[in-house]
């Protein structure tokens, strides 16, 4: 699709790992798999993808070795319209994910291979920010890069002194991963002076309580029907508010709601606290999941073309995050490949899944 006149016409640019993703086909055990599909992904170049394909100019920026493997990657990254210009060359190998898909009551397992990869070991100074950063308008990164090392953590805060001084508009998602903080100090301590940097902040509740001690309330529908999201409403406003409290400059505060069912049937709802207006959504019902990874991705991708497509209408956005995200769940891989005419149609109320002819 031909590209609006976002942001001003300027760039969105993040910054994280991208990794080889090998997946078990047919839903089989590790144990029972013989061979795994390749495919590529890690959510800030899940969500780089996703505001490429809706026509937003986005450049990703990673480090990587200078591989065939790599070469590939990045190979697939511009083939879905993303600019590569940043990434930086180094180390030794790629990081890479293992995925068992879950099934009915079987949870999904996600098995880490990335220890000391080209991204791990990546330090201040290797990217010239204010070459990336010519041209921007936005630009947004997660807890991850931070959690793999304090060096990445350093970089992070380079990137993000930059940033401000430049005048980006910035944001961060918490994205919390248990199996990462592995270097001595916790996710609290490194992500709190790093969120302060914040403009727009996206997590999930318990990414909340992890990095800011705020408690939740808790997303217990389990139709699209459900009362207990409209009763919990109040509650989930004061929720925002305490964490507005400990990120002041922070002015649209995100959180996206998920409760499994299955591994395969989820409820999506989220709600928003924007200059001091609470704002939520309706209920997605998802019963057929086809891939549930990057969704929290697609989520904020979804969220910062809602932003930049409708800056007056804070609903709408958040509108348009749930509903990118909601069909997220029904795309294979960690990419979202879906088109803002999609997205809004769903928004419409348009769920019928007649064949498109």
């Amino acid at each position: 699709m031909e590209s609006k006149n976002l942001n001003n016409g300027k760039k969105v640019v993040t910054f994280g790992e991208v990794m080889l993703r090998l997946t078990t086909p047919g839903f089989k055990r590790f144990a029972q798999a013989g061979e795994f599909m390749a495919t590529y992904g890690g959510s800030e170049a899940n969500v780089a993808l996703s505001l490429a394909h809706f026509g937003v100019p986005t450049e990703f920026v990673t480090r990587l070795p200078d591989n065939a493997i790599a070469r590939a990657c990045i190979a697939s990254l511009r083939a879905g319209g993303l600019g590569t210009e940043g990434i930086v060359f180094g180390g030794k190998r790629m990081g890479i994910y293992f995925l068992e898909p879950g099934a009915a009551f079987r949870n999904s397992n996600v098995v880490y291979d990335r220890e000391d990869s080209a991204f791990a070991t990546i330090r201040p100074g290797m990217v010239d920010w204010e070459r990336v950063f010519d041209g921007a308008g936005w630009f947004h990164w997660s807890g991850i890069a931070a959690a793999l090392s304090q060096e990445g953590a350093d970089a992070c805060r380079e990137a993000l002194e930059v940033a401000d001084r430049m005048g980006l508009t910035i944001s961060c998602d918490l994205n919390f991963r248990k199996k990462l903080w592995n270097y001595g100090r916790t996710a609290a301590e490194v992500m709190m002076p790093l969120v302060q940097y914040s403009d727009v902040l996206f997590a999930a509740e318990p990414e909340y309580r992890e990095i800011m001690g705020v408690k939740p309330v808790g997303f217990r529908a389990t139709t699209a029907a459900d009362s207990s999201f409209e009763a919990n409403l109040p509650a989930f406003e004061d929720f925002m508010r305490q964490v507005g409290e400990r990120v002041p400059r922070c002015r649209k505060i995100f959180l996206e709601l998920r409760n499994s069912i299955t591994s395969n049937h989820n409820l999506l709802a989220a709600v928003l606290l924007a200059d001091g207006q609470f704002h939520h959504t309706g209920i997605y019902d998802i019963d057929h999941e086809v891939d549930r990874v990057g969704a929290g991705d697609a989520f904020v991708g979804g969220l910062i073309y809602g932003l930049l497509a409708y800056p007056d209408d804070a609903q709408k956005g958040l509108d348009f995050a749930l509903a990118a995200s909601a069909l997220k769940n029904t795309v294979y891989g960690d990419f979202n490949q879906v088109t803002v005419e999609e997205v809004e149609s769903l928004m419409q109320g348009n769920t019928s899944g007649r064949v498109s002819r």
